[in-house]
């Protein structure tokens, strides 16, 4: 799964750096700070994991594949508002819940990658249908949800050297 020799293992490397490039940006709009090297590096990535999710064999349209799409739809807005909108006024709050809702989806498919992947958590819910799963991804879009709210009221940018 972490080959990155394989479509799999470069998907996976790209989710997980994007997550991680995610927060930090996430930390970055809620301080009102701004490094555009961080953040074209977290939507370069977020739009990659998104766009590799379609390269993987499938009959039909699969969950995932709704998931994807309306990820790359936020990104479709979120790019603009920040670089032909620079985040003037309400572009801002577009640009801050583009940056979160973006996140929220990568953690999203990593959590249900999680359940179906790590034995003990697949234990708990074989089907991602049952409570633990339920609970697991209303903790965190409750998380996500005030991670928003502050990244909002944030204090603005303030550019930053990346």
């Amino acid at each position: 799964m972490f080959d990155p020799t394989t479509w799999t293992g470069f998907h996976t490397w790209l989710s997980l750096i994007a997550i991680a490039t995610g927060f930090i940006v996430m930390a970055d709009l809620i301080a009102g700070r701004d490094r555009r090297g961080w953040t074209m590096a977290f939507l370069v990535t977020a739009f990659a994991t998104s766009a590799t999710g379609f390269g993987f064999p499938f009959n039909g349209v699969l969950p995932s594949h709704i998931v994807g799409a309306i990820a790359l739809a936020v990104l479709a807005v979120t790019v603009p508002a920040r670089t032909h909108f620079h985040q003037a006024g309400r572009w801002r709050v577009v640009y801050a819940i583009g940056i979160v809702a973006s996140q929220w989806f990568l953690v999203f498919v990593a959590i249900a990658q999680a359940f179906a992947k790590v034995p003990a958590l697949q234990t708990l819910a074989p089907t991602q249908s049952e409570p633990p799963f339920a609970i697991a991804q209303g903790v965190v879009l409750l998380l996500f949800v005030l991670a928003g709210i502050a990244a909002v009221r944030g204090k603005g940018p303030r550019a930053l050297p990346a």
